[in-house]
């Protein structure tokens, strides 16, 4: 009996180490990333003391759009808006650190405070005093706290189903206490299949069949860049939430909501925590899209941006 058992022990283990060894999947190389996300050597630059992706397009005499992706995207989220917006605007488009092409920030430091920093010290690079911040969900909750800390620097927001409220797990003042996400990260760094992180992505969309095999390639190469899966866990482990009421309200510049009443991971009825709040805003909601409007149903979600940027302050 004891011999079956060791037996079958041994072939549990043996199993085990098979799956783990199918499963594993390790990172990509930086150079077959670029080849094929890396639009032009010159896109990298150094900024504060971190590599930084950047994409900075259209006329520099033009007003200027600041955009920030979300938790596990890249600048690349924006490429149907940048294509139709760069003939009338400048364009500046990042990845943060960690995420996309930007390599791991080497301070290990992935708060909002560092990123807020880097989009100055990004600014003033490129020579750029005032813009318009556009932030989808963690980007959002970048983009407005920035316009709330710096509104010297900011012409107007457009809020993109942003992050920013509390939820279950993310409490205000503490670091965030969702044990199965976290773990979930934990092992991301280790094995991430490609059908698994497509299950994840379907729930951005309203409509999952606009999710498409060429987008679902991009998300998952980028996240096999060297480091960014530690990178992102680290961004997890760093989030802790302030109560967004007394910075909302402080905020004058005009305000753009735009959001997909069919969004899975932050919900539409949050829009009205924050129309309660800002003293210059409006709502724009799309009743068959979900997170990612502008990913989803670029044309769609564009119209009203146009109308906003082009109203005067």
């Amino acid at each position: 009996m004891k011999r079956v058992l060791l037996i079958i022990l041994g072939l549990v283990v043996v199993a085990l180490v098979g799956a783990a060894i199918w499963l594993w999947t390790p990172d990509r190389s930086r150079a077959d990333l670029e080849a094929l996300y890396l639009r032009s050597p010159a896109d990298m630059t150094g900024i504060a003391g971190v590599q930084l992706h950047v994409r900075d397009e259209g006329p520099r005499d033009a007003p200027a759009l600041v955009m920030l992706h979300g938790f596990g995207s890249s600048l690349h989220t924006w490429e149907a808006w940048a294509q139709a917006l760069a003939g009338e605007y400048r364009i500046i488009r990042l990845d943060l650190p960690g995420a996309g092409l930007s390599p791991p920030d080497p301070t290990n430091d992935y708060t909002d405070a560092r990123s807020i920093a880097l989009i100055v010290a990004l600014m003033d690079q490129r020579g750029v005093a005032r813009a318009t911040l556009i932030g989808n969900s963690l980007g959002g909750r970048i983009a407005w706290t920035f316009a709330a800390k710096h509104p010297e620097r900011t012409d107007k927001l457009v809020l993109i189903s942003p992050d920013g409220f509390a939820s279950p797990g993310f409490e205000y003042g503490k670091a965030p206490d969702v044990p199965m996400a976290l773990q979930a990260m934990q092992a991301m760094q280790y094995v991430l299949p490609k059908a698994l992180l497509e299950m994840n992505l379907e729930p951005s969309y309203g409509d999952p069949s606009v999710l498409t095999p060429a987008t679902v390639d991009r998300y998952h190469d980028l996240m096999l860049a060297p480091g960014a899966r530690k990178a992102l866990l680290g961004r997890m482990e760093q989030t802790v939430l302030v109560e967004p009421e007394p910075l909302l309200r402080s905020i004058n510049a005009p305000v753009l909501l735009l959001w997909g009443e069919k969004d899975a991971l932050i919900p539409f009825s949050n829009a009205a925590d924050y129309t309660r709040n800002l003293s210059d805003s409006r709502l724009v909601s799309f009743p068959a899209l979900g997170h990612v409007p502008h990913e989803e149903a670029p044309a769609e979600s564009l119209a009203p941006l146009r109308a906003f940027l082009a109203e005067r302050s």
